[in-house]
């Protein structure tokens, strides 16, 4: 018989260990190391191979790992990466991985405890945004699956559920949905998997804060239904990727209810604030939402991936997704039984068991140090904004709301450039990970400060690397004219 087990248990345990040694002790020193490296030939060539037929001795792939695969990832588990919404990763996550891997659930449906730890983590989450505890929660990839899904859902519950069957074909009027210019792409994307097109989003302008403008969000609304549209969702962003900026939940709220819009709420980067005492009064209003996504692989520092969508009305989630093939019909009792499962929230049936890390993370740490750690982020957002309002040589290039900061050198004729290159000589280096992004036509730098592991320090590193680099390129501007 062949199995695909080790034949030496006693020689894998420890082979096994040793390995997981490895990666606390990378992680433990991960202050040491550079952000980021490029993945040099050497290491390339051995992601060219031809795929191995027959068997190698696991300590030898597990040393190829750690030598061409573990130096050279994203760097988001270092205390300088700045550049995209990524979680740092805690150790406790590390183990929980581990154990999720050897349970190997498959979390689709059925009657076993991965779906009890779902249905727990959803029940959390209801009682932190208020929601009704008859409200469904699903783990997902993340917030751009969590935010298409809500989509779907809002279609279905416009449509009726004959949308499941028929699509578009008996719509008589366009669907249109709406959300600030700063909504995340994922939106956009969204409409484009519904089947209803991305131009069928209307991006409304922002005000001088980054949220989304009321007025003119009324305003196209009305210039909608006068020309014929059908408005059927409004998309609030609770933390903007460009800025960090939150939307006016409350009042968005209210116009969704006047207008009969379904009232999603994109809370990937910023709903987890919630857990703070301090900043959950930026989120008033994000109760009367009907759908909310977020990501526990960010702010909750959970390993990828752990998206999160929460439905306020079951009976809707439902109406979207439950199915009833012959393989997922419920039994009495046994292993097929149960009422509702995973499946019948979200259009996956093979799911692993993402509840077990975001479960052992909060259970550990607890919610407390969670919600201190997005404190410490959003102190040193505005310590680095006043840092650099002090600097001659930058400027603060929009408000800061939570914790990313969106700054650049002061006016140039080639300022655009130059934070781009900033921000690119500071990867190659190893420095930090800060992002780029566009602000009125410009390209700034942004800093976005999630890691736990950030200090004021690794601040002053960061601007003083980028100070140095402003008057380089500045004395090479004045050698060259």
């Amino acid at each position: 018989m062949t199995s695909l087990d080790p034949h030496d248990w006693k020689a894998f345990r420890q082979t096994a260990h040793h390995a997981l040694d490895g990666i606390i002790t990378m992680l433990e020193h991960v202050r040491d190391q550079a952000v980021w490296k490029a993945l040099p030939d050497e290491s390339q060539s051995v992601f060219e191979r031809q795929m191995r037929r027959f068997p190698r001795p696991l300590d030898e792939v597990i040393s190829d790992v750690m030598r061409h695969v573990a130096p050279f990832g994203t760097g988001n588990t270092h205390p300088r990466f700045m550049g995209w919404v990524h979680g740092a990763g805690t150790p406790v996550g590390i183990v929980a991985e581990m154990i999720s891997a050897g349970l190997n659930l498959n979390c689709g449906g059925r009657y076993h405890v991965g779906l009890v730890v779902e249905r727990q983590i959803a029940s959390w989450l209801a009682d932190l945004i208020k929601y009704p505890p008859t409200a469904t929660g699903l783990f997902v990839t993340g917030s751009s699956i969590a935010n298409f899904i809500a989509i779907y859902i809002a279609l279905v519950a416009r449509l009726g559920p004959d949308y499941r069957s028929h699509g578009h074909r008996k719509v008589a009027k366009k669907m249109v949905a709406y959300t600030s210019a700063h909504g995340h792409g994922c939106i956009g994307r969204g409409l484009e998997m519904a089947g209803l097109g991305s131009n069928q989003l209307r991006r409304i302008p922002v005000d001088a804060a980054g949220r989304i403008s009321l007025p003119l969000l009324n305003e196209a609304i009305t210039r909608d239904r006068d020309n014929g549209f059908d408005p059927f969702l409004v998309v609030a962003t609770a933390g903007s990727v460009e800025t960090g900026a939150v939307d006016q939940l409350d009042e968005l709220g209210a116009i969704a209810a006047h207008e009969r819009l379904w009232f999603h709420v994109d809370g990937a980067i910023g709903a987890l604030a919630l857990l703070s005492d301090k900043l959950r009064p930026l989120f008033r209003g994000i109760e009367e939402s009907q759908s909310i996504a977020l990501d526990f692989h960010k702010w909750g520092h959970v390993p990828y991936d752990a998206g999160f969508l929460m439905v306020r009305n079951s009976a809707a989630n439902l109406a979207a997704f439950s199915n009833s093939q012959s393989y997922l019909q419920r039994g009495e009792r046994g292993l097929a039984s149960g009422d509702v499962w995973p499946c019948d929230l979200g259009p996956d049936l093979s799911r692993g068991f993402r509840a077990l890390k975001t479960w052992m993370t909060f259970e550990t740490l607890g919610s407390d140090a969670i919600a201190k750690c997005i404190d410490e982020n959003c102190s040193l957002a505005a310590y680095m904004a006043r840092r650099i309002e002090a600097d001659p040589l930058l400027e603060l290039k929009a408000p800061v709301a939570l914790n990313i900061v969106c700054f650049g050198i002061r006016t140039t004729k080639d300022a655009s450039a130059i934070n781009r290159e900033i921000v690119m000589n500071l990867h190659e280096q190893g420095i930090a990970a800060p992002s780029w992004t566009q602000l009125g036509g410009e390209t700034v730098i942004r800093c976005a400060i999630f890691n736990h592991r950030t200090t004021r320090d690794d601040v002053d590193t960061v601007l003083d690397a980028i100070s140095r680099l402003v008057r380089h390129y500045s004395s090479e501007q004045e050698a060259s004219q």
